[in-house]
């Protein structure tokens, strides 16, 4: 795909369907793209591998539930580079058919993450839980069987596109859950971004590594990134499947590895030097809050 393209003809992919979060973050990061959906994770990210669409648009975390771990380890084992990142804030809502009432409601319907966000609510109600794909295909399903006694979980954005009401607003426990988003395409970013005045941009890089097997390695790993000045904001490690108990460690570090100097070099000679892998899946991250 050309990375050039005019942003109207390009292809979005995104998991799930029309209301999914994912699909309300890509319509605000890509408004005038053509959004493709996905039935999974995987089937997005294999899209823009296979050359299906220009760039996918999938959740690797949520500030209340944590990673989304098969995505972590899709850009572990894949091909594809972090574009950018953009955080969009959830609120989740009860949605019910138009003849429920919020005393009706016995079942609810959602997806796993989005059921722990809200689990306060649900207890707090004596609801039986029921799991799903995504919020979307959850506010799809409550729809077509019309019990006023099953009601489904996501975003208010659903509710008139599957002609649902909103029986309980803004019912997820912490009023700041977030879900950050990365836009996955071919081709790594080259060019180091302007310094801007929004005070909602920030610039990252994202690294994986694994580390080599002897006394003190990570801690020698985080010492080079720290010593370079990098302010890592996120650090976590994943099982490699491949090797039982052994880990690939997953970095999110404030600023740009481009450089006008040989710092950047410098950087990964080092951090090479101490890894037995690296992976770089952004030198020059854009981070938005949507």
């Amino acid at each position: 795909m050309d990375k050039d393209k005019n942003p109207a003809e390009q292809k979005i992919a995104y998991c799930g369907i029309e209301g999914a979060f994912a699909n309300i973050a890509a319509k605000k990061i890509f408004p005038s793209a053509m959004l493709v959906p996905y039935s999974g994770f995987e089937e997005a990210y294999e899209a823009v591998e296979n050359g299906e669409c220009d760039k996918a648009v999938i959740p690797i975390e949520n500030s209340f539930a944590g990673e989304v771990a098969q995505v972590t380890d899709l850009m572990f084992a894949g091909s594809l580079y972090i574009e950018e990142l953009d955080s969009l804030t959830v609120h989740q809502n009860l949605l019910g058919v138009q003849t429920a009432s919020i005393e009706q409601i016995k079942t609810v319907v959602s997806h796993p993450q989005a059921l722990d966000q809200c689990r306060k609510f649900i207890k707090t109600h004596g609801l039986t839980t029921i799991t799903c794909v995504n919020t979307a295909v959850a506010a799809k399903q409550v729809a077509e069987a019309n019990d006023p006694a099953v009601a489904a979980i996501g975003s208010a954005e659903t509710a008139p596109i599957y002609n649902l009401k909103i029986l309980a607003e803004n019912i997820n426990e912490n009023s700041l859950n977030t879900t950050k988003f990365a836009v996955f395409s071919k081709a790594q970013g080259k060019d180091e971004l302007q310094e801007s005045s929004n005070v909602n941009i920030a610039t990252v890089f994202i690294l994986m590594f694994v580390v080599k097997n002897e006394p003190g390695a990570l801690v020698k790993v985080l010492n080079v990134i720290s010593d370079y000045g990098y302010n890592m904001r996120v650090v976590r490690s994943r099982p490699l499947k491949q090797s039982p108990w052994e880990y690939f460690f997953y970095v999110e570090a404030e600023g740009s590895m481009h450089a006008a100097d040989s710092s950047s070099d410098d950087f990964m000679k080092e951090l090479s030097d101490e890894c037995e892998i690296v992976k770089v899946l952004g030198a020059s991250v854009k981070h938005t809050q949507l």
